[in-house]
């Protein structure tokens, strides 16, 4: 199946990590699929790609935070695209730094895990039936080292929900060992951000693009984890499809 007869649904597509693998999954040829609640940030993106790639992507506005949300935007994407034969899951923010503990709410809990976990579910639950008994399919999460450590005082809330991603792609890898397509995960151990603002600690959301799209395209490895923590291994998984 060559890339221009291959639909990529990237969720979390309009956001900062997103924008990136949208780009250099367009470069590669796909069809690419992006759902956002908030038009403008689909405007944003399509304003950040080359108008030439624009051609490839299917945008729409949904909510795929809810299994009603989820299912109505699945249902409407197939009657756009006709089909699904990749799922990139990159759901969520990259920061989150309220304060400790003892100063938050459960209301501000139940938003973190909303936003990094359960929408992630709610999103899975509805694409995944769609590729995984696709031998030429894949679905990868995209998660993040935050998961496992505090990254600094103040960011509990993150790493609890960083925590629940990652525990979430786990999950689904043990609970679905044997299907057909190319079932895994990236995890970034590092800061993501556009070229103009980075800094020590971060990589550009361009070369997690280019390393992602490597993956998808390339389908050599399944339910793996490949854990980047430096620009170096981005560049392997970009080159290789694999770390």
């Amino acid at each position: 199946m060559s890339a221009s007869d291959r639909v990529v649904v990237v969720l979390g597509g309009a956001g900062t990590v997103g924008s990136g693998i949208v780009k250099a999954l367009l470069e590669k040829g796909f069809q690419v699929a992006v759902i956002s609640r908030d038009r403008s940030r689909l405007e944003k993106l399509k304003q950040f790609l080359p108008p030439s790639a624009c051609q490839r992507l299917h945008t729409l506005v949904g909510d795929v935070g809810s299994e009603e949300g989820a299912e109505a935007a699945k249902e409407a994407l197939l009657k756009s695209t006709g089909k699904v034969t990749d799922v990139v899951s990159s759901l969520g923010f990259s920061w989150w730094q309220g304060g400790p503990p003892l100063t938050q709410t459960l209301k501000e809990l139940h938003r973190v895990l909303d936003t990094l976990l359960l929408s992630t579910f709610t999103a899975w639950k509805a694409f995944f039936p769609l590729v995984k008994d696709n031998a030429e399919g894949t679905y990868t999460f995209i998660t993040g080292g935050a998961g496992e450590r505090l990254l600094m005082p103040g960011t509990g809330f993150l790493t609890l929900g960083a925590a629940g991603a990652l525990a979430f792609s786990l999950m689904v890898r043990e609970e679905y060992p044997d299907v057909p397509c190319k079932l895994n995960e990236v995890k970034i151990n590092m800061g993501v951000t556009t070229p103009e603002h980075l800094g020590p600690g971060y990589v550009s959301h361009l070369e997690v693009g280019e390393a992602v799209a490597s993956l998808v395209d390339k389908r050599i490895v399944s339910h793996t984890v490949l854990s980047a923590s430096s620009p170096a291994d981005l560049k392997t998984l970009a080159l290789e499809g694999k770390l």
